[in-house]
């Protein structure tokens, strides 16, 4: 009796087993495939992912694509995205129809978002994307990507004879939102050139004065040119360009142009006006509106800053509030004739010495590259002029966000 349960029994586990293993799907007639977007040349871009994170689907960019053609009718697809060192399991899910049909997706992954700000060396990541077709494992596919630094930002990528233009993604280095701009409004009021930091809550003049207020204290934060704009980026189709954080502006006082105008557009977007970014070929200055009605455009060029080292001359004035000769040559040339009579005649406190030296600077910064805006002015708003740019803050605030 046992016998016989033994003779019928094995039969059916091995039924059972041959079943489990017959593949219902030929992975050769789904012809599963992942592709990375051509346009990126296998490069990963860290500060192009985090400044579209908040943006509508339409408007982010869709870098993975993954096609497949149905084996039959509304057969299940699900894509699994394996975890890696930048993004979280990822599970995609869409129904076939149509059996024979090729099918194509662009799934987003879900990137380990904290980590992609931490990037600032550049590295490799595998990504892994396994493929099942009624919850039957079919194919996995293998991504190998270099990713970024989250400082370097894409200004131009060339694929197929193709150019797309990303300078408008120098409005996410703009950060508004950073948390030392608290502690500098406060110093802003303690230098004493504006008694409030209000925005449009005032004249056209008082608008001004903010902005000159908040002139004087980089000058005071002393904070100099230094062009650092290259990277290892072994891409021969990607004009790329490396900028500052915020916070590595205030902590190491350097800043080339565009560094200095997202520096100074972030505080002046904290305090409720409008900066506009102007960006040329190998150039970029700032603007800003003194009405809310942005009628009227002043402009900034914001390098200027480091004509005059302030804390440099602090260190040296003397008890009397005088500078050694060598230091006043730097200064006086931005001195008017009456002014420097005052001070020869001991008449001009040092004090109010850096104030005519700022307000001369700011001035000149305001006339700096006027004539350069007015013969460029028709192609920042030219679309086929790529290299010339008006990059308007408030509206690119829409779909690009600050990255950190």
């Amino acid at each position: 009796m046992k016998r016989s349960i033994l003779l019928i029994t094995l039969p059916l586990i091995l039924l059972c087993s041959c079943h489990k293993n017959n593949k219902m799907f030929d992975p050769r007639q789904v012809d599963f495939s992942v592709a990375y977007d051509p346009l990126f040349d296998g490069q990963l871009y860290p500060s192009l992912i985090l400044g579209l994170n908040n943006a509508s689907a339409d408007s982010r960019q869709a870098t993975f694509e993954i096609s497949l053609t149905a084996p039959r009718d509304n057969c299940v697809l699900r894509v699994v995205v394996d975890s890696s060192s930048l993004n979280y399991v990822t599970i995609f899910q869409e129904v076939l129809p149509h059996h024979g049909q090729t099918y194509t997706f662009t799934p987003t992954l879900k990137w380990k978002y904290d980590q992609l700000r931490k990037l600032r060396q550049v590295g490799a990541v595998d990504l892994t994307f396994t493929l099942f077709l009624n919850d039957e494992e079919v194919d996995v596919k293998n991504l190998h990507l270099n990713y970024r630094t989250v400082n370097e930002c894409p200004l131009s990528l060339r694929a197929n004879g193709q150019t797309v233009d990303y300078r408008w993604l120098f409005a996410a280095y703009v950060n508004e939102d950073h948390p030392v701009i608290e502690q500098i409004l406060t110093e802003v009021i303690e230098q004493g050139n504006v008694s409030r930091l209000a925005g449009y809550q005032g004249t056209e003049a008082e608008v001004n004065k903010q902005v000159f207020a908040i002139w004087y204290y980089v000058l005071n934060r002393g904070i100099t040119y230094s062009s650092i704009s290259c990277t290892s980026n072994p891409s021969p189709n990607a004009n790329v360009q490396h900028i500052r954080f915020f916070d590595e502006v205030y902590n190491t006082r350097q800043a080339n142009c565009i560094d200095a105008c997202v520096f100074f557009a972030s505080i002046l977007r904290k305090i409720g006006i409008k900066p506009v970014i102007f960006v040329e070929p190998c150039h970029a200055y700032l603007g800003y509106y003194s009405d809310k009605k942005r009628r009227h455009l002043h402009l900034l060029e914001t390098t200027i800053t480091s004509w005059v080292n302030f804390p440099e001359l602090d260190k040296a004035v003397d008890s009397e509030g005088m500078l050694d000769s060598v230091r006043y040559q730097k200064v006086e040339k931005y001195l008017s004739a009456k002014d420097i009579k005052r001070y020869a005649d001991g008449k001009l406190p040092y004090d109010e010495l850096k104030r005519v030296v700022a307000q001369s600077l700011f001035d000149k910064a305001a006339d700096y590259d006027r004539e350069t805006y007015n013969a460029n002015r028709k192609l920042f708003t030219d679309t086929s002029a790529m290299t010339y740019q008006q990059l308007d803050i408030e509206q690119l605030r829409r779909n690009v966000q600050p990255i950190n």
